[in-house]
């Protein structure tokens, strides 16, 4: 057991080292649109881990995560935004003075736009976490849009319905695949921990858990709060690659497809949302030829707008038909399931001991 363990160990390091150094190739040899589309894996995959650690590890049913998304973004890009281009955004009205001139560097106001984001997770969580299923679904889906509406109609803060327009553009490889990396690791040692296990109770039988002494309400505000943290943090990436934001963006929409990734990839399941989110967003970009003229030679079909997501819908159709607790389940990727002829081998029993305990029989 304890050479599994080390064994175990060192290949994920080398694995953690592997895939480092495939970001480095990535970013030398990639051009810049495939770099934006391996960015936003990296960026989905911390969204997808979020909203399953809501749904999937804690079992409740939550819609609001484009409003938390939301949050992050907007404060982070207003905390590096420079003030001339504050200025140039806010030609309506103008900013509020508090705002006006205070710009910092990338990471600390992502960190700020995540502990705001989990403030107001902990405000909406209070009061909306004491509903179960759908009902907690429609509740955290109308405060996602309420989120929305408030970020609309403050002019001097968020400038409104404009958006913001010429956020640095910090977001890249490094940032995107290392808090992804981040984020992995924050989960599985998070789930191998008392709180994990206390979550994972709370998804099978929450009367049991408490029954059992696990703090049910409490468990669950934190669960929403950690989740609501890391949203705002992918909403503070997104909006830092894609260089503008604006309310239309954080539409419910964008809730459904990072819950489209966490059901594909297995609610429940860490590296089945890691997969998942890679292919998803990949595929998406991968099919858009559908959407223009297809040239087979001897004839041309003319492209139809929106087939790309006919195709696409139909796939995953098919892929939950045949999967349909998703491609991983509740179940997690491990060297064990891997690597099946070392596990089988030390399964297999010794023939010398068997020769020898044969022999004493005789």
């Amino acid at each position: 057991m304890a050479d599994t363990k080390k064994r175990n160990m060192i290949l994920t390091i080398a694995a953690l080292v592997a895939w480092i150094i495939l970001l480095f190739v990535f970013d030398k040899v990639f051009d810049p649109f495939t770099m934006r589309i391996f960015n936003l894996c990296g960026i989905y995959v911390t969204l997808a881990l979020s909203l399953n650690l809501i749904n999937g590890f804690t079992g409740m049913f939550s819609l609001g995560h484009a409003g938390f998304m939301a949050v992050g973004a907007y404060v982070s890009a207003l905390l590096t935004l420079s003030p001339a281009t504050k200025a140039m955004n806010f030609y309506l009205a103008p900013i509020t003075p508090l705002l006006a001139n205070v710009q910092m560097p990338f990471l600390p106001a992502l960190l700020i736009g995540g502990l705001v984001a989990a403030f107001v997770g902990f405000l909406i969580g209070w009061p909306v976490l004491r509903l179960r299923d759908d009902y907690l679904a429609i509740a955290t889906l109308g405060f996602s849009e309420i989120i929305r509406v408030v970020i609309t109609n403050l002019q001097t803060i968020t400038n409104g319905s404009l958006g913001l327009k010429g956020i640095p553009r910090y977001t890249n490889v490094w940032w995107s695949w290392g808090i992804a990396i981040v984020a992995i690791l924050f989960m599985v040692f998070l789930m191998r921990g008392s709180y994990g296990k206390a979550f994972k109770a709370i998804r099978e039988d929450d009367t049991a858990a408490e029954a059992m002494g696990v703090g049910v309400f409490r468990h669950k505000v934190l669960s929403f709060v950690i989740a609501s943290f890391m949203a705002g943090v992918g909403g503070g990436l997104l909006g830092h690659l894609l260089g503008t934001i604006d309310p239309l963006m954080f539409r419910f929409t964008l809730t459904y497809n990072i819950l489209l990734i966490v059901v594909l990839g297995g609610i429940g399941s860490i590296t089945g949302t890691v997969i998942a989110a890679i292919v998803i967003t990949v595929a998406t970009e991968a099919l858009r030829f559908l959407d223009g003229d297809i040239d087979l030679g001897l004839f041309v079909i003319p492209g139809i707008p929106g087939m790309r997501m006919v195709v696409f819908s139909i796939l995953l159709m098919c892929v939950i038909l045949f999967w349909q607790r998703g491609l991983m389940g509740n179940r997690e990727l491990s060297w064990e399931m891997l690597l099946p002829a070392r596990r089988s081998a030390a399964r297999k029993p010794d023939p010398s001991a068997t020769g020898q305990s044969e022999g004493k029989r005789d």
